[in-house]
């Protein structure tokens, strides 16, 4: 069944986000055609009393106005130009931003703004905007990741029906990272029994070092309510032996607890001293140093020209 777009507008672009290793954040869309199962935002729709289950996907919100309203937010004097993460709730690469180009026209008004930005995707799409990333980073810090959990075609398949492929998303990141970006892979969430077998976190980072990748990090599953009954019960359809292991894994607890998360945190840490990933660009772009205040301006003279400054001083 294809997804339903419904066009409207929104209040505000930016959100405050808290708990979070980040600030503030961006979603051009509401509601992701990706449809992954083990996706958080479904924990965040049940309490909202909105579809959580199947029906999540379905229907997508297009926020038409986003980028005039992010534009007028960045422009406030109380805006402080701190980072802002796209993709923190939806995938912003989506099939929708083909047609309707809303991240695109964010990622130019963050440029504009000469404000950091760091993207979330599972989307090749972004590859089309190379052009504006590029612009971006040269007036503020910019970085993408792209969430790979696994190369696996049978978990890739099960878990995220509406993706592309995983090694499609490492050539889109090739692509960002020979043209100067910093992108990295969030080997995220791994799923126990499943994904974190140590040959197959071994070909993910393997992969995204020949990718070119310039970092990598890793999380496992959370399961909040939402998100765990939507879950559980494609892990019953796909893999119903290891339906007993989860329930004991998340019996009253929607996060795994150290014991848990450690031995694949430390897994991860390993191969990526073993494959040596690190930022090795042959591409660098770096923000240009901001023009003083007076070089800004533009000063009006008596016939009505209107000139910089320095020039202001040799026509006075």
């Amino acid at each position: 069944m294809p997804a339903e777009y419904r066009e409207e507008p929104c209040r505000s672009a930016l959100n405050r986000v808290t708990g979070m290793p980040f600030g503030w954040s961006l979603n051009p869309y509401m509601g992701c055609a990706h449809r992954c199962t083990f996706c958080y935002v479904r924990g965040f729709e049940k309490r909202a009393d909105r579809p959580s289950d199947d029906r999540y996907g379905r229907s997508i919100r297009v926020k038409t106005n986003v980028v005039e309203v992010l534009r007028r937010e960045l422009g406030r004097r109380s805006w402080k130009h701190e980072g802002v993460v796209i993709g923190a709730a939806t995938d912003p690469y989506q099939p929708a931003e083909g047609r309707y180009r809303l991240t695109r026209g964010c990622i130019e008004a963050l440029a504009a703004a000469r404000n950091p930005l760091s993207i979330i995707t599972r989307g090749p799409l972004i590859v089309r905007d190379v052009d504006v990333l590029t612009e971006a980073a040269r007036n503020a810090s910019v970085s993408v990741m792209f969430s790979v959990p696994t190369l696996d075609r049978r978990i890739w398949k099960a878990t995220e029906p509406g993706t592309a492929p995983p090694r499609q998303r490492l050539r889109a990141l090739t692509r960002l990272v020979d043209a100067g970006i910093d992108a990295g892979v969030g080997m995220a969430p791994i799923l126990p029994g499943l994904s974190d077998r140590p040959e197959l976190l071994a070909d993910v980072v393997r992969a995204a070092r020949d990718a070119g990748a310039t970092s990598i990090w890793t999380g496992l599953l959370n399961l909040r309510p939402g998100t765990r009954e939507h879950f559980l019960e494609n892990l019953a359809r796909d893999w119903p032996a290891l339906l007993p292991r989860y329930e004991r894994l998340y019996r009253g607890r929607a996060y795994l607890g150290k014991a848990e998360v450690e031995p694949v945190r430390r897994e991860v840490a390993e191969l990526r001293e073993r494959f040596a990933i690190g930022d090795r660009r042959r591409v660098w772009i770096l923000p240009a140093a901001e023009p003083p205040a007076d070089e800004q301006l533009e000063l009006t003279l008596s016939d009505g020209r209107a000139v910089a400054p320095s020039r202001a001083a040799r026509a006075g």
